[in-house]
């Protein structure tokens, strides 16, 4: 809500400071609405995603993108990318590490002119297994804009890793971090006796989570 509505409602308090007290909230559309659910079987992973929101297709043949309708050029859009980028080390391998992942990201973006500035990392879990989020800001010389990207990484049982990232304008952020914090909390990895984690994924083998084009 813009600061001006805010002055708005502020004057207006006195005035309607009684029907508050006598009428209960009305629910948004948005926030009432059951969220859709996407299961990707192929890569084992399935998450919720906000009713209003739309699957946008696959960026590459692990990961699928949903994202609300925005009245822009879809190249400009803010979007979530729900993706498995690392899969389990071949027997006698190391295995890749959260922060190797988080490294190479930032080194490919730094290769690439985007300079990119580091606004949050922690440590959380996620569906049970160890997650790290980070949080950065760039500016992109092809669109002519700043983006915000959260980017949240999960360890898998067989120390595969997926991605949830959220790719956001600064002006827009706000608005979308519940969404993304819901996609977040929704996503569960598909556990079954018969079922180990993928092998094979079309991802690079040393893919850029940052950025989403």
């Amino acid at each position: 809500m813009s600061w001006r509505n805010l002055l708005v409602l502020a004057a207006c308090g006195f005035a309607i400071g009684s029907l508050a007290q006598t009428r209960p909230k009305k629910a948004s559309s948005e926030s009432s609405a059951i969220p859709k659910h996407f299961c990707q079987e192929d890569w084992g992973f399935c998450f919720d995603y906000p009713a209003s929101w739309t699957v946008l297709g696959e960026a590459f043949g692990s990961s699928v993108v949903v994202a609300p309708q925005q009245k822009i050029d879809r190249n400009l859009w803010d979007e979530v990318t729900v993706a498995f980028i690392v899969p389990p080390p071949a027997e006698g391998e190391p295995a890749r590490t959260i922060d190797q992942i988080i490294d190479t990201a930032m080194g490919n973006m730094r290769a690439s002119g985007h300079n990119p500035a580091t606004m949050q990392r922690q440590e959380r879990t996620v569906d049970g297994l160890p997650a790290q989020m980070i949080k950065v800001r760039y500016h992109d010389d092809q669109s002519r804009r700043d983006w915000i990207e959260q980017l949240v990484f999960v360890e898998g049982p067989e120390q595969e890793i997926y991605s949830i990232a959220l790719k956001a304008q600064p002006g827009t952020l706000a608005k979308l971090e519940p969404a993304f914090d819901g996609i977040v909390r929704s996503w569960k990895l598909l556990r079954s006796e018969n079922a180990g984690p993928p092998t094979s994924p079309d991802a690079p083998a040393n893919p850029e989570p940052v950025p989403h084009n």
